[in-house]
């Protein structure tokens, strides 16, 4: 899958897109690399975390216009449903997925960085749905997630206007969780993604999907889905350890079972 590479790395896999002359455009070519590269990733026992991020000075600057242009209403339709499986396999995994945004991420490539969990910014990157300016509503997942992330009003904002805004933006509205100098952006992806890594991996992915479910739905279901996680980490090996570490004020050795 040359249009998606992958390292493992303390337990944190880097998959990063690789096809920087073409700013690492999303077509079905590297859609279908990066579907597989996150199934493999998240088949492996020994990946806790992974890390989304890409070649070059793109992050991912859009889908593949190219590709796009001639198509059908029941092709551009099929295209769509496509990105939006892939993008919802990475939102609905049970380990924690991180964006690391090194450069562009417009149309496409923002929609990829919302359906992760967290968002690394370097003070380079640049955010954007473009897509009215093309003639098209955003495809995949951007007119859903970018309202739950930054409120409906900065969402309309950005989307109609198909503006493109700075990493400090992006950061003020809450569209990243932090922004950092371009040479620290992987170290400060693999902090993130060690903090997470240390901790009980069973609760980490309880909690994850508690928060994604709750997302979807009234309080009182939320709080009854949160009840059932956390009567289930009860039963794990990990809920007795990190309890006796404590009491016992020595340090936590977890197994994630």
């Amino acid at each position: 899958m040359s249009n998606v590479l992958t390292e493992i790395k303390d337990h944190a896999a880097v998959l990063k897109i690789n096809k920087p002359k073409a700013l690492n455009a999303l077509n079905d070519e590297v859609l279908k690399d990066l579907g597989e590269a996150f199934a493999e990733a998240e088949n492996n026992d020994d990946v806790y975390v992974v890390i989304i991020t890409g070649e070059g000075k793109a992050f991912v600057a859009g889908a593949d216009i190219s590709q796009m242009k001639d198509l059908n209403a029941v092709q551009g339709k099929a295209f769509g449903v496509y990105g939006n499986s892939v993008f919802l396999a990475i939102e609905n995994s049970v380990k924690p997925v991180i964006a690391a945004i090194n450069g562009f991420a417009l149309g496409g490539g923002n929609e990829l960085a919302l359906a992760c969990d967290m968002r690394i910014a370097s003070s380079r990157a640049k955010f954007g749905q473009p897509e009215v300016g093309l003639g098209i509503t955003p495809g995949f997942g951007g007119t859903q997630r970018l309202p739950r992330v930054v409120g409906a009003a900065k969402a309309k904002e950005l989307i109609l206007t198909g503006k493109t805004i700075k990493a400090d933006e992006a950061l003020e509205i809450g569209l990243v969780n932090k922004v950092v100098k371009p040479e620290a952006l992987m170290d400060e992806a693999f902090a993130l993604a060690n903090a997470i890594c240390a901790n009980a991996q069973i609760a980490v992915r309880q909690s994850k999907t508690c928060i994604n479910r709750g997302l979807q739905t009234d309080m009182a279901t939320g709080v009854a889905y949160e009840a059932e996680a956390f009567g289930l980490c009860f039963a794990t090996e990990d809920q007795k350890e990190g309890m006796t570490a404590f009491v016992e004020k020595r340090e936590k050795n977890f197994k994630n079972c």
